[in-house]
């Protein structure tokens, strides 16, 4: 359940611009020009506290990975923020615009490639999200924006991967693994389409039967190609599950018969800032951090 949400928009904004409030109103135009500020704007909020929990400069970053599904534009989001953050013009940037729920993910599976294949690299991952391209009214037509609408949030993560920490970084987490897997017939299951009122997207109610019809056959997978041996998933995993929703993450824990306190960390994400697209996982990291403190 979400029981609290952050929005970068703020009532004034709303006000000044009432076409983003309707449900369908030629508002694009609109909606962008908020995103292009707000995107930079949270990302290097969250990029300037990982590089102080990182322990180096702006300058020790040799590659840049931003991620968000609120904006689309050229330059993008990517070239503003290492402006704002002072990157060397060196800093090799790659945006990913558009990727949705799993682009925290695929962020960190792209960065995690760069650095083994780049000695001495340090990516910096920032993951921003704000809902001025999808924030719209309720239509009785399209009850799966209805759904959108009530779980959906604004935030920001960002962290920074390498290989071979040295004493002056302070490294967290270890990624061991990475891959990715589209599960046939979900093609429709959700849809997003950039339209002139913005970003229109519908929701298949049959989500979570997706989710917990392929999880147990998903999670074999991601252990078989970290060559990596798991006999009790309750008792040597933790879980960092992104947060698309109570229906999804109680099915996940019902089908893998996860321990009610294994999904703590994404539930407690859930319910303080709803489903925020690309920085969920990296919500869901650091909440798992403080728990493990």
């Amino acid at each position: 359940m979400v029981e609290k949400r952050h929005f970068y928009l703020s009532d004034e904004m709303l006000r000044e611009s009432p076409s983003i409030t309707a449900y369908s109103s030629p508002s694009l135009t609109r909606r962008q020009e908020l995103a292009d500020v707000g995107v930079p704007e949270l990302g290097v909020e969250a990029a300037r506290k990982a590089m102080s929990d990182w322990g180096k400069q702006a300058s020790d970053i040799t590659h840049l990975v931003a991620s968000t599904s609120s904006s689309g534009c050229m330059p993008g989001a990517d070239c503003e923020l290492a402006r704002l953050l002072g990157l060397r013009p060196s800093t090799k940037r790659l945006m990913l615009y558009q990727t949705g729920c799993h682009s925290g993910c695929t962020a960190l599976r792209l960065s995690k490639d760069l650095a083994e294949n780049n000695p001495g690299a340090r990516v910096l991952v920032v993951c921003a999200e704000v809902c001025t391209l999808s924030l719209r009214g309720p239509s009785a037509s399209h009850m799966g924006n209805l759904i959108g609408q009530a779980i959906l949030g604004d935030a920001n993560g960002a962290l920074v991967v390498g290989c071979n920490p040295t004493a002056e970084e302070h490294a967290m987490f270890e990624l061991v693994s990475a891959c990715q897997e589209t599960v046939p017939g979900t093609e429709e299951a959700l849809v997003s389409k950039l339209r002139e009122e913005g970003i229109v997207y519908t929701l298949d109610r049959d989500i979570p039967r997706h989710v917990s019809g392929s999880v147990e056959w998903l999670v074999e997978l991601v252990l078989q190609e970290a060559t990596v041996s798991v006999p009790d998933l309750n008792e040597e995993v933790f879980w960092v599950v992104h947060p698309g929703g109570r229906g999804i993450l109680d099915r996940i824990e019902s089908k893998l018969g996860l321990g009610e306190k294994k999904l703590a960390a994404s539930r407690a994400v859930m319910r303080q800032y709803g489903n925020t697209r690309c920085s969920s996982v990296i919500l869901v990291l650091e909440k798992m951090r403080r728990m493990s403190e």
